[in-house]
């Protein structure tokens, strides 16, 4: 039993740091792309989409440990 929660909470915090960073790397495009006047409101709204469910995976993996 502790071992398949040991291997759960891997996956989960790990997936969730990487969503985190792509996340935060797709917001600064989305501000960048702002920046040069082009469409960031969608893409932007997904990259906050994509950094929080990160934040919410992290968070959510410590009860695995």
């Amino acid at each position: 039993m502790k071992n398949k929660s040991t291997t759960r909470w891997v996956l989960q915090a790990t997936s969730g740091l990487l969503l985190t960073g792509s996340g935060l790397s797709l917001a600064i495009d989305a501000g960048m792309t702002k920046m040069q006047g082009g469409e960031w409101f969608w893409y932007g709204t997904g990259a906050l989409i994509v950094f929080q469910a990160g934040l919410c995976l992290v968070i959510d993996s410590t009860r695995f440990k």
